[in-house]
């Protein structure tokens, strides 16, 4: 049996690692900064996810000189103009916590009944000196209260289309389902399959 190629992620999130590497299946590894002993704080000064993408694995591609892939996402509310969006992980203060970026989001949700969100997720992935782009996003609705304590993130206040439970009341095999960042790596994943053969 053939063994799995490594894959660079310029991120040293373990969620997000874990989710990716359960999508691509037992054909790569993914190896995050940490593991390949990169400690680099790397900004994301830009107002798009594909801007913010396309910045950490470029970075990471000019520093390794391999090929590497990122990621960037976030929860847009469609009531709040796509807010948190960007901001997402810093959208209470710049050293959120989950908590905090959850109770600041329902308070400036308070009193508004349209709850349409998605969550969206863009890859960059830097392969032999070239940029490629993938998307995934996932329609949903968010809670006015918070459910469950799995996953990550806004995972107790969003509620996907199609289920009646939060992403926080699913496992990662359930919530894997309706994965906006699932939707990009499948993408990701057929690109390789391609290119590497």
């Amino acid at each position: 049996m053939q063994s799995p190629q490594t894959l660079l992620f310029a991120s040293n999130n373990r969620h997000k690692a874990a989710e990716i590497e359960q999508a691509l299946g037992d054909k790569f590894c993914i190896l995050t900064l940490q593991d390949a002993g990169i400690n680099i704080d790397i900004p994301e000064p830009h107002d798009s996810f594909q801007q913010n993408a396309l910045e950490k694995s470029s970075t990471i591609a000019r520093i390794t000189g391999k090929n590497c892939f990122s990621e960037d996402s976030g929860l847009e509310v469609m009531a709040l103009a796509g807010a948190p969006g960007v901001r997402s992980a810093r959208y209470a203060h710049d050293n959120a916590t989950d908590e905090e970026n959850i109770t600041q989001l329902l308070k400036n949700l308070s009193g508004i009944t349209n709850r349409n969100a998605q969550f969206k997720t863009v890859i960059s992935l830097q392969f032999n000196g070239e940029s490629f782009f993938f998307e995934g996003s996932c329609l949903g609705k968010i809670l006015t209260i918070p459910r469950g304590n799995q996953g990550f993130g806004y995972d107790p206040i969003f509620v996907p289309d199609g289920d009646t439970r939060s992403f926080g009341e699913m496992s990662m095999e359930e919530k894997s389902k309706f994965s906006h960042r699932k939707k990009a790596v499948e993408q990701l994943l057929l690109f390789l399959q391609r290119k590497l053969g």
